[in-house]
């Protein structure tokens, strides 16, 4: 059965509103957990518009499945993943001015600064997932950097307006994880998933773990985080 980790960004998006203390997104973590999730993931980004320094340590502490660290390759997010210790490091691109993540990492014009940010995570005894298009080149690029896991990037085939073009991203996304599959990476799915477009993916085998966060935060404000889990953990292994 597929995993699912669950991204407790936007429960930090929403205390950072109001620059305060609430709602935590640490003890949404925890809650998630006990819903069943088998991963928190958090990006720290470099303008620390929403996560925290402080919550990641705290996340590092609690969290009892597997703490998911999404950060830039630079030199600052290196040194803290390997002060900090998370399970996992999902390497993303990042500017300053995107509401989110836009795309995958272009994997094939960073490839010798990727392989060198892996080496030195791997020393660090941290394992690496590099978030990318769902694109042959790219997984093939991550394989060569040594990655241990992609995770392919959903969004575009998320935002399809038509059936048709929806299709097509489809089966992109398909022989992106068949092909990872093939070359022994371990394929997380991620970006833009809810809880009718999931329908879709899971019918995925390769596909080990679905990372979702936007979904399941925006209906736990209407059932509750826990409801919201275990409905999207239904979903994903129906």
């Amino acid at each position: 059965m597929a995993k699912l980790a669950i991204n407790v960004d936007h429960v930090a998006t929403v205390r950072q509103a109001r620059l305060g203390a609430e709602p935590d997104p640490v003890t949404a973590a925890a809650l998630a957990e006990l819903a069943g999730a088998q991963g928190i993931v958090v990006h720290l980004r470099e303008d620390r518009r929403h996560i925290k320094d402080r919550d990641v340590e705290l996340l590092r502490q609690t969290v009892k499945t597997r703490l998911n660290l999404e950060m830039a390759a630079t030199k600052e997010m290196i040194d803290i993943a390997l002060r900090i210790k998370p399970d996992l490091v999902t390497l993303v691109p990042e500017k300053r001015q995107e509401l989110t993540t836009e795309g995958g990492l272009d994997v094939v014009a960073q490839e010798s600064s990727l392989k060198e940010a892996l080496r030195v995570l791997h020393d660090g005894g941290i394992a690496v997932s590099l978030f990318i298009n769902p694109d042959p080149l790219h997984v093939e690029t991550a394989q060569r950097v040594e990655a241990d896991f992609v995770e392919i990037h959903t969004g575009t085939f998320a935002d399809a307006k038509t059936l048709f073009r929806r299709q097509e991203e489809y089966d992109r996304i398909v022989a992106a994880v068949k092909l990872a599959d093939e070359l022994r990476l371990g394929v997380h799915a991620g970006h833009g998933i809810d809880y009718q477009n999931i329908f879709w993916l899971r019918n995925i085998a390769e596909i080990e773990e679905y990372s979702i966060g936007h979904a399941v935060i925006a209906r736990a404000v209407l059932v509750g985080i826990e409801r919201a889990v275990r409905e999207m953990i239904a979903l994903v292994n129906g």
